[in-house]
């Protein structure tokens, strides 16, 4: 395993004994940094969904290349994910979060500084690599400089629901600086990641050497390329699916396919793989994953549709929308004070449960939705998708961590985010399919609204299930003789 030789002394990362554990010195000037990254990149996602119409109308971009300013984003975090998180655990995660937020930088200056639309396009690719090496980077600095218990569990609370505060502030964030001028969207992370990596360079840990696993054996570049091209092949697959044809959708998900048999073939026979295939096989950890990966979908799905109702059939502006879903970033104020005193109280599982039952009722709330809602109607519903990221997305992360060797920190945040950017854009694809067919068949927007409404709904009841299961494994591990 590796080794702190700038770790943080004792008393600045606790205080006394058990719950008079405190975060303070440099344990807390770590923990904004890493919070700062986190919100910055959520941020950021939330911003171009505001500013894509100003976008197009300042370099006249056609609808097709439009898209792609999100997807290749999209294909670039989720497609090197994996790969990112790995890279942590092997090449060092000071040098990996500090490099790729130095990247992040770089490309979100040249993006703002963009004349052509190729020069934007290529610039949220770089900067979406950036991110898909920055986050799981970020996530195993905190699990590996925190001992595993209260202390931990409490920073990764506050860590997960800053990062999730960004996407709703995002968009208030995004409506705001589109009034100065789309280029600001670029501009403004420029300024944070600045301050960021001003303040992380003296704060972030360094490590004697990377993993004891390198040198023992070659670098498993045939694992590298084979799952990067197979995420990339199903992210494309999935963002695809909504406006391209069949075939290019059928024969992007045929090559991921592939792809990932070819990776389940090299991990096999390689000395040193790049994921161990046993690792894949802990139950505890891929619930998890599957329960990041159904409320994600269920978020983006509804998110979706309430901006279209809102934008569309309201006539609100893009910044009257986005100050109505600002609730959604009360996981921010709560996350961090309420979540932890209800997982020592109740357990993981148990308010990951409430987390994705109030999702749930998030969605079945806005069922009754109509042309003639208020606000007052409709803020019941963002308020449970509030309260659902504020139960849900924390511990999810910390049971994702949980139990997991320092080693293998980064390739498990790595999972994590990509079950994240998998469940949002699997719940987003299928929610514009199924709006889309309707539509076409002659349903109102109304109707359509309440129909599509499916989809978010059976991703939680998915959620649900995932995490009564988690509750049912963690009382039988409880009450399992010692």
């Amino acid at each position: 395993m590796t080794t702190d030789t700038h770790s943080i002394p004792a008393q600045d990362a606790e205080g006394a004994t058990g719950d008079d554990q405190q975060l303070r010195g440099r344990a807390l000037g770590l923990l904004i940094v890493l919070c700062g990254a986190a919100f910055l990149e959520g941020v950021d996602v939330a911003m171009f969904n505001v500013a894509l119409p100003v976008i197009r109308a300042d370099l006249g971009l056609a609808t097709g290349e439009l898209q792609w300013v999100v997807s290749a984003y999209i294909l670039g975090y989720g497609g090197f994910m994996l790969l990112g998180g790995r890279a942590a655990d092997l090449l060092g995660r000071r040098r990996v979060f500090l490099g790729a937020m130095t990247v992040f930088l770089v490309f979100s200056a040249l993006g703002g500084l963009a004349t052509e639309s190729w020069m934007l396009l290529a610039a949220r690719a770089v900067t979406g690599i950036a991110a898909a090496f920055m986050m799981p980077a970020g996530l195993s600095i905190i699990t590996t400089s925190f001992a595993e218990g209260p202390l931990r569990t409490r920073a990764l609370l506050i860590y997960a629901g800053i990062g999730a505060a960004g996407f709703s502030l995002g968009l208030v964030a995004g409506g705001l600086l589109t009034i100065l001028g789309w280029r600001w969207v670029f501009f403004a992370p420029v300024l944070v990641t600045a301050v960021l990596l001003a303040l992380g360079l003296p704060l972030v840990p360094r490590q004697a050497a990377a993993s004891a696993r390198i040198g023992r054996g070659r670098a498993d570049v045939a694992g590298a390329v084979t799952v990067t091209g197979a995420f990339l092949a199903l992210i494309a697959a999935i963002e695809q699916s909504s406006h391209a044809s069949p075939l290019v959708a059928g024969g992007l998900a045929g090559a991921s396919l592939v792809l990932f048999a070819a990776f389940v073939m090299v991990e096999r026979r390689a000395p040193e793989p790049l994921v161990r295939l046993s690792f894949l096989r802990r139950m505890t950890l891929l619930r998890a994953y599957a329960g990041a990966a159904s409320l994600a979908a269920g978020f983006m799905g509804f998110q979706f549709l309430v901006v279209l109702h809102l934008q569309e059939l309201l006539g609100w502006t893009t910044l009257q929308a986005s100050l109505a879903m600002l609730v959604l970033g009360i996981d921010a104020i709560l996350a961090p004070t309420v979540t932890p005193r209800l997982v020592a109280r109740f357990g993981l599982w148990p308010v990951i449960l409430g987390g994705l039952a109030l999702a749930s009722a998030s969605f079945v709330l806005f069922l009754p939705v109509s042309p003639d809602w208020t606000y007052a109607a409709m803020f019941p519903s963002f308020l449970a998708l509030g309260l659902a990221f504020t139960l849900a997305y924390g511990p999810l992360t910390v049971a994702a961590t949980d139990g997991v060797a320092d080693d293998d920190q980064g390739l498990s945040g790595g999972l994590l985010y990509a079950s994240f950017q998998f469940g949002a854009a699997i719940g987003l694809a299928a929610t514009s399919a199924l709006l889309t067919a309707l539509g076409a068949d002659g349903v109102g927007p109304v109707d359509a609204t309440r129909a599509a409404l499916v989809v978010p709904l059976a991703a939680s009841v998915v959620g649900i299930a995932v995490a009564i299961a988690g509750v049912i494994a963690a009382k039988g591990r409880a009450s399992a003789p010692r």
